[in-house]
């Protein structure tokens, strides 16, 4: 899956600070949430697509990296991108 540049800002504007922040951590987890979202999706229908599975593997340990970031550096921070149900990410 591809985002486009209109897709990326609307998560930017959404979670970040604004729609050209693209370096907060609350960023890069929606950004990853998508991308794992769209990923699993794929792996329920091609479930022998192993690179995918590979980099979907790769996706989550990237967030959840992020996420343990934020917790240390910023708790409240932490905690509100958890909240967010709509990116599916539970602690």
């Amino acid at each position: 899956m591809h985002l486009n540049s209109e897709q990326k800002v609307e998560i930017f504007e959404k979670y970040g600070k604004g729609k050209t922040d693209t370096g907060s951590p609350e960023a890069q987890i929606a950004l990853f949430s998508v991308r794992i979202a769209h990923l699993t999706q794929h792996l329920k229908d091609n479930h022998k697509d192993h690179t995918t599975e590979r980099a979907l593997k790769m996706l989550v340990g990237k967030r959840r990296r992020l996420l343990d970031y934020l917790k240390r550096k910023d708790i409240n921070r932490y905690r509100a991108i958890i909240a967010q149900k709509e990116l599916g990410i539970r602690k």
